[in-house]
């Protein structure tokens, strides 16, 4: 079994899991770490190179985790939105003809 599931279907990336949670946990850390270790670079401090490279790393691992639930969500919202539009031009095509 996986920890982490990557292979989402839009019924099931639309409910909250675990990977939400681990989403939930990282990402502020992540972007802290990301702002206090520019900022430290910024006075070209090693400690802040090093908490840099670690806010990029947890960064990519947030992204590694949320990203396929997210990309399977949006696939289904762009499709829902493709038949609405098509249903509203029906319409509107039908009002001309009155």
């Amino acid at each position: 079994m996986k920890i982490i599931k990557r292979k989402w279907k839009p019924e099931e990336a639309d409910r909250w899991t675990k990977e939400d949670a681990i989403a939930i946990i990282v990402s502020p850390i992540a972007y802290a770490l990301l702002m206090i270790g520019l900022a430290l670079s910024c006075f070209l401090l090693i400690k802040g190179f090093i908490i840099l490279g670690f806010g990029i790393i947890l960064t990519w691992f947030l992204h590694w985790v949320i990203d396929p639930k997210l990309k399977a969500i949006s696939k289904e919202y762009e499709k829902k939105q493709r038949d609405f539009l098509k249903h509203l031009d029906n319409i509107i095509k039908w009002r001309e003809y009155e």
